[in-house]
């Protein structure tokens, strides 16, 4: 059972103001709440939409960083190539050097000369 009321409610104006200013103000609340969860679902789907393209770019970041290390990397090794390929060929426009690298690997002599290979000879270039 319902408990009733001790106090009589009197229905004069000025209660009649006075509820119409309550209703109000709960029409004023749950206006002011319902911009406020739309405010921060706005929010939260910027805050989110900006962490997913942060971490986007920072996936994009790491592999080019990494794909330019490699890069790098190769660079070094054909920088070091080619200056062995160019001490190759300013060794080879060397007429010696090249008697040289014929006698021991193509077994070419000297007139008289008699060339013994030993197995275990590295050759000389």
């Amino acid at each position: 059972m319902a408990k009733k009321q001790s106090v009589a409610r009197l229905d004069s104006t000025y209660m009649k103001h006075y509820d119409a200013y309550m209703e109000r103000q709960t029409k004023k609340k749950k206006r002011l709440f319902r911009r406020i969860v739309l405010f921060a679902l706005f929010v939260m789907i910027v805050a989110g939409s900006m962490v997913t393209y942060h971490v986007q770019q920072q996936s994009l970041h790491a592999q080019k960083q990494e794909h330019y290390e490699d890069l790098q990397a190769k660079m070094d090794k054909l920088k070091k190539e080619e200056k062995n390929l160019k001490e190759e060929i300013k060794l080879l426009n060397n007429e010696e050097y090249v008697l040289q690298i014929a006698r021991s690997d193509y077994f070419f002599s000297k007139e008289g000369e008699i060339i013994f290979k030993m197995p275990n000879e590295d050759p000389s270039y």
